[in-house]
């Protein structure tokens, strides 16, 4: 399978304790996709914009309607914008089509059958194979997933967020530096050899990072003015 969906399926953990947001995984799984482009030759990166080269073919659907979606023609599109025009419901996109290829699937919680209902990955060669890829350690799915907190990476409370997809918060230009962690999750994972994979990962960090911004200012702004009305 490909990065996407192996990091989609890392990231249904069933564990209580890991909850991965829609929105910070949405942005992960568009810099998968671009992983797995710069991966097939498709693309490459030109300090931070993406240049396709011939368009090539693909066996999984999803990397074919990314593909459709590059800018081909100059000015090329920026690693950034992209995260967050792909990113938009991507989230549900691939657990739609993994749902309908029979990599996922919906069970109920606790002994009554009409308790809540959950997905989880189907016990299948692709789960085994991605369950394999992440005990390997293999460094570019072991960063994306750390960034967004799967496979017990982050262990911040952000991660644990819902987030009804992403789209890029209205407004925004790029990260705040200001309000964006020194730490880095996942850029210190070893082995990327290909500065256009290096690239990526850190455009999804500072994309999910900016977009955990967006989510502190809406709290405390929310919280400023239910403090108003309340009142002394």
């Amino acid at each position: 399978m490909t990065t996407a969906k192996d990091l989609f399926i890392i990231a249904m953990d069933p564990r209580p304790e890991q909850s991965v947001g829609q929105g910070d995984l949405s942005l992960a799984l568009a810099g998968a996709e671009l992983v797995d482009l710069i991966d097939a030759g498709a693309i490459t990166v030109d300090d931070d914009v993406i240049v396709p080269g011939e368009p090539s073919t693909y066996e999984d659907r999803l990397l074919v309607e990314a593909s459709a979606l590059l800018t081909r023609q100059p000015p090329h599109e920026r690693i950034e914008d992209w995260l967050w025009r792909r990113g938009r419901d991507l989230s549900a996109a691939y657990q739609a089509a993994l749902e309908e290829d029979g990599e996922l699937t919906r069970k109920r919680s606790g002994r009554l059958s009409f308790g809540s209902e959950r997905v989880e990955p189907a016990d299948t060669p692709a789960r085994r194979a991605a369950a394999e890829r992440w005990e390997q350690g293999e460094p570019v799915l072991a960063a994306l997933a750390s960034v967004v907190g799967a496979g017990g990476g982050r262990s911040d409370d952000a991660a644990g967020r819902p987030e009804n997809g992403t789209g890029r918060p209205e407004g925004k230009a790029g990260r705040p530096d200001d309000e964006a962690g020194a730490d880095e999750p996942g850029l210190d994972e070893p082995g990327f050899d290909d500065d256009a994979v290096t690239a990526v990962v850190t455009a999804v960090h500072d994309a999910v990072m900016e977009l955990e911004a967006v989510r502190q200012r809406r709290t405390i702004e929310n919280t400023a003015f239910a403090n108003l009305w309340r009142g002394p």
